[in-house]
């Protein structure tokens, strides 16, 4: 069964009321709650209503010392009694030796015999500061199960970008269980992470980790909003460019055949991501063909190697190349009309102040008909995008915006580029530039918003 170590209910009074909540959400995970070698932290948990308590010590000799100040001998004997305290009150119990990967191993596994002796129902091996390599991972996870009868869980940090790499090493020398953390979220460098692991384990090693991996993508972007950490966009398995194409040659390859630059194990619906192509200087004309394409733009040979030609053009100059600089171009070339736009901003108001809760007022027309929507936000320019959320057409969704300055000085020129998604998981880019940062993002979103009403609008008119 899964398990949530859902906090430290003896750091403070918040802390255990959070996990309090947790567990009155009546999961199917066990729910987990973190203890020192304390009765009184033990107590806290229990107070919780936990399904399990996790106690550690420190057993490495530079924590053990500098730390908590006590002898080998002594760890030893606060091992066993924290962990009999902790089987008198509930059945399970997880036990940590703290900096386990640089204690003496002869040393961790008489701790580790100790606490299985005391009840145990599973030992954790914590690589604390992240300092233990694939191999010697292995080696350690294989005496201690071949000397100590119990699971074995291992909690890697990833100080050296390893801990992804030390947690599989564990598994495939006998590990039963990991702990692992959305985007890697954790102490210093983090830990971890659970979609990694999750898909290394799964697609590799063709291991049944109980997981539904099409929602890891979705709590990704879930908890990278609450905890205000963005996602990097080359993230493994559910950064934006994780499935993303740019180069000619692979553009070329997945249009043909997914697998020739994708793992092919591992595909992009199995995590909830989406394929992409991307435009750049290293773009090549099938990409571009397929772009075009998909919203029924089809330039002849001759057209298209101009359309590329422009494009690198712009991409080479370091300036980022959206869908709707893309399609610009396309007009431009094939000498087509401008698209019609659907939404048309007339009129935007903001009212902010450090007393005053941002709020913005859009006036625009849809398809001719004029609408008003006002909302508040987080800024001025949460407002705004929200107020014109309020009145388009269409279910769009916000995923990513980006400002920057392309010039300096206080009255600089801000450029903005922000990628939504239709209903049917299609990506839209789409960019604008002002020295009002507030008006360059209002005007982004309507370019973006125009590229999905006529992406819509071409598919209604090719099935008719």
């Amino acid at each position: 069964m899964h398990a949530i170590e859902a906090g430290f209910p003896a750091s403070s009074d918040a802390e255990r009321e959070i996990v309090k909540s947790i567990k009155a959400l009546g999961l199917t995970s066990q729910i987990c709650g973190l203890a020192r070698s304390l009765r009184a932290d033990v107590d806290a948990c229990i107070d919780c209503d936990v399904d399990m308590v996790h106690v550690f010590i420190p057993t490495s000799d530079v924590q053990r010392e500098y730390t908590i100040k006590k002898t080998r001998e002594e760890v030893l004997d606060a091992t066993g009694e924290i962990v009999s305290y902790v089987r008198d009150h509930l059945d399970q119990c997880m036990f940590s030796a703290m900096d386990a990967t640089r204690t003496d191993w002869d040393y961790l596994i008489e701790v580790f015999r100790v606490a299985v002796d005391a009840g145990a129902t599973v030992i954790n091996v914590p690589d604390t500061v992240g300092v233990i390599t694939p191999a010697a991972m292995k080696r350690l996870i294989t005496r201690i199960r071949e000397e100590v009868d119990c699971p074995i869980d291992v909690h890697c940090h990833n100080d050296f970008g390893l801990a992804v790499a030390n947690t599989v090493a564990a598994v495939e020398a006998g590990a039963s269980q990991v702990q692992v953390t959305v985007n890697g979220i954790g102490e210093r460098a983090g830990n971890a992470d659970l979609a990694q692991t999750v898909m290394v384990l799964s697609s590799i090693y063709g291991i049944d980790t109980g997981i539904r991996t099409t929602s890891l993508v979705e709590t990704s972007r879930l908890v990278a909003r609450y905890a205000g950490m963005s996602i990097p966009a080359t993230q493994p398995i559910v950064g934006e460019n994780a499935f993303a194409h740019e180069s000619g040659i692979h553009s070329h390859g997945v249009i043909a055949r997914s697998d020739t630059f994708e793992p092919g194990i591992m595909t992009p619906e199995m995590v909830g991501h989406r394929r992409r192509l991307k435009l750049g200087k290293h773009a090549g004309r099938h990409a571009v063909k397929q772009m075009l394409a998909e919203v029924h733009i089809e330039p002849t040979d001759a057209q298209l190697d101009e359309i590329v030609l422009r494009m690198k053009g712009i991409a080479g100059k370091g300036k980022r190349v959206t869908d709707a600089d893309l399609y610009e171009i396309a007009e431009s070339v094939m000498h087509l009309a401008p698209n019609e736009k659907t939404l048309e901003l007339q009129d935007v108001a903001i009212m902010t102040g450090n007393h005053v809760i941002p709020t913005a007022s859009v006036k625009a027309t849809v398809n001719g008909v004029e609408h008003v929507f006002s909302s508040v936000g987080n800024g001025p320019v949460d407002a705004a995008v929200r107020a014109i959320l309020g009145i388009i057409p269409v279910p769009v969704h916000l995923k990513e915006f980006n400002i920057e300055a392309i010039s300096g000085g206080t009255d600089a020129l801000g450029h903005v580029t922000i990628t939504v998604e239709d209903e049917l998981g299609r990506v839209f880019d789409a960019s604008a530039s002002s020295d009002d940062i507030i008006l360059a993002s209002v005007e982004a979103m309507i370019n973006a918003i125009n590229l999905v009403c006529r992406t819509r609008k071409n598919d209604r008119e090719r099935e008719e």
